[in-house]
């Protein structure tokens, strides 16, 4: 088994991937037409952010068995192209859970203590204490949309909180715990306070938050996107604040994060976004913590011996 690692990984991984007896070559600076040129002659491959695997690298591929990922997401993958050739997907959707759910609680409590726009007044000598009183999260209905790793986690985390947590999932059944409520999608968007997402990206979920989404939700309310940044429509965001439908956004992922490539409209709704206090922005680092590098790889590497296993 010969395997191709093209993306920076942390470096926990390679002494794993040396005691489960797995041949590899570290390539993190290849380019496009590199992995093109090499990947010819690999069993599997190994991405993180920046490869897309679509049927022109398939095509180059003929002994490919397995795709990694080191990370939870699978939207760089054409997953219809490689099952049709039998190459198994690997992802490390668990390697980064607490991190995720952390980071939710942490924006959330941000943007509930009015924390990031009194620290940026303080810094600029103001002392407004009546205008940064904030809210409580005790008590609040939280729906959460998708309900694997990372929604589960952040369930566990809101029940220290005293929340009353809503988590609807369409591809599992009796999934309900003593964290979360199993609901619909209609439950929650009668009765949440705030709404998280925790879905993947795919054809089904793009821009899932939409104006009709919006209108349809019974009242205003809070929301969060750590998944995808495609999943919500950006002026969709900049309308709800606008119209107070949306109480306050924490967003983590943007349907555009090329920021230097943005339209003009997008760059309309960005400026928004960036210029309001009801706003809290981070640079899809979600998931991205000292410890969740080296979770992730933990748990690629045994989903890849275990597949491989498997497979023989």
């Amino acid at each position: 088994m010969k395997i191709l690692i093209v993306d920076e990984m942390h470096p926990s991984l390679f002494p794993m991937l040396d005691q489960a007896g797995l041949l590899y070559r570290y390539e993190p600076t290849f380019k496009r037409p590199q992995i093109l040129s090499h990947i010819g002659e690999y069993e599997g491959l190994i991405i993180r952010s920046k490869t897309v695997i679509d049927e022109e690298v398939l095509h180059q591929a003929p002994l490919l068995r397995f795709v990694a990922r080191a990370g939870a997401g699978l939207d760089l993958i054409d997953l219809e192209a490689v099952q049709q050739r039998n190459i198994q997907v690997f992802a490390a959707n668990e390697g980064n859970r607490d991190a995720v759910a952390e980071h939710v609680i942490g924006m959330l409590l941000g943007l509930f203590a009015n924390i990031a726009k009194a620290d940026r007044e303080v810094r600029r000598g103001i002392w407004d204490r009546e205008g940064n009183r904030g809210i409580e999260l005790m008590g609040k209905t939280v729906g959460l949309i998708g309900y694997g790793f990372n929604g589960s986690a952040t369930a566990r985390r809101l029940s220290g909180f005293g929340c009353r947590v809503l988590a609807y999932d369409k591809y599992l059944v009796n999934y309900g715990d003593e964290y979360a409520q199993e609901s619909s999608l209609e439950e929650i968007m009668s009765q949440a306070d705030v709404i998280s997402l925790h879905v993947p990206l795919t054809a089904e979920t793009r821009l899932m938050i939409n104006d009709d989404f919006v209108a349809n939700v019974a009242r205003p309310f809070f929301l969060l996107n750590i998944a995808r940044g495609e999943i919500v429509n950006m002026d969709t965001i900049v309308k709800g604040l606008e119209s107070g439908k949306i109480r306050g956004a924490c967003l983590d992922v943007l349907e555009n994060e090329k920021l230097n490539t943005l339209t003009p409209e997008q760059q309309k709704s960005f400026d928004y976004l960036c210029n309001s206090s009801r706003v809290i922005l981070t640079p899809h680092v979600a998931g991205w913590t000292q410890e969740s590098y080296a979770k992730i790889n933990e748990a690629l590497v045994k989903q890849i011996t275990a597949g491989l296993s498997v497979e023989k």
